[in-house]
């Protein structure tokens, strides 16, 4: 077991002048993020679709890197769940989670018996035999937040994990962030529905018109409600090479660029979505959307266009597939 780090021994994690964008010459994701997030807080990221909050959360959870600024603070038990978790993973669930476990510090015996006891909060010990592959998205979800659990982080960020969730599972998760922050771990989550964790002290952290602003709903007891504090420079409408990052497979949870982040929020019918990307192997069966490859003259690939409701689907299919996406865009009229 590794050494717990008190809440008051522990500083912010710390964002400094950070900025994301994919590739080189691609356009700012994020920039000039300056975000504390001090022990033992809760803070939530709003805002509209394809605004840069999951490439925040990644960021955070060092599972992306900065391509300027600087990240301090952040504790090795740190966690995340991202907002979908590929079950097409060579474990069963048990298994998966106790080499989790053991990537994380714990003992084999420690591992399994964690496992089994998150498996069961969340419902799911009747699927510990089970292949990922063959399981529910909603049952792969529980493994997701399930492996997040085992080592009690001290940072754990959670995309969404609530989707996916039954109603009894969804509860036992809020119950498990109130466990955490009360133990002093700092999280930090994202979630569709605008009442999760209402009851608890939650800082907000909200993109809006390209500034990234926290508007405190409660201060945590004893605790000042300034206690997270951010400013960023957000583009809206950024697109540019995809990447996905490897620091996410070390952990056993593969996450994915959401395809509307690298384009922008798009209204449906007004824009196709353009991949292009390139690839070695074969792609099975119907692609997301129906979308089909054309190649590109002269070579360097294939161009794949979707509407913006599947283009999320066809970048996991592409990328799951082992292809190299080269440029995520947008083309037609936003209105």
């Amino acid at each position: 077991m590794t050494t717990t780090v008190g809440a008051r021994e522990r500083g912010p994690v710390r964002l400094a002048g950070v900025g994301r964008r994919y590739g080189p010459r691609g356009p700012w994701v994020l920039r000039g993020v300056d975000l504390d997030l001090p022990a033992g807080r809760l803070v939530r990221a709003t805002g509209a679709n394809g605004t840069g909050k999951s490439t925040l959360l990644r960021l955070v959870a060092g599972v992306d890197a900065p391509a300027e600024g600087r990240i301090t603070g952040r504790p090795a038990r740190t966690a995340y769940v991202p907002e979908r978790f590929p079950p097409a993973l060579p474990f069963t669930a048990l298994d998966y989670l106790v080499h989790l476990g053991r990537l994380q510090g714990l003992g084999a015996g420690a591992a399994r018996a964690r496992a089994g006891e998150w498996l069961e909060r969340f419902g799911a010990a009747g699927y510990a035999g089970a292949a990922l592959a063959g399981l529910s998205k909603g049952s792969a979800q529980k493994v997701a937040v399930a492996q997040a659990l085992l080592a009690e982080p001290e940072l754990l960020v959670l995309d969404e994990a609530w989707t996916g969730l039954d109603a009894g599972a969804r509860a036992e998760l809020d119950r498990a962030v109130g466990e955490r922050v009360a133990a002093g771990a700092t999280v930090l989550f994202v979630d569709h529905d605008p009442h999760r964790l209402a009851g608890e002290p939650v800082t907000t952290v909200s993109v809006d018109n390209g500034r990234l602003r926290t508007e405190p709903r409660a201060a945590a007891p004893g605790a000042s409600s300034a206690h997270v504090s951010a400013s960023a420079h957000v583009s809206a409408s950024a697109h540019g090479n995809a990447s996905t990052p490897s620091a996410a497979q070390a952990h056993g949870a593969a996450s994915t660029l959401s395809a509307a982040q690298a384009h922008g929020a798009a209204s449906p019918g007004t824009v196709t979505v353009r991949i292009v990307a390139s690839g070695d192997q074969p792609l099975l069966g119907g692609l997301p959307g129906g979308a089909a490859g054309v190649p590109l003259a002269g070579g360097g690939g294939e161009v794949f266009r979707v509407g913006p409701a599947d283009s999320d689907d066809l970048l996991r299919a592409l990328l799951g597939a082992g292809w190299h996406v080269h440029r995520v865009e947008s083309e037609g009229e936003r209105v």
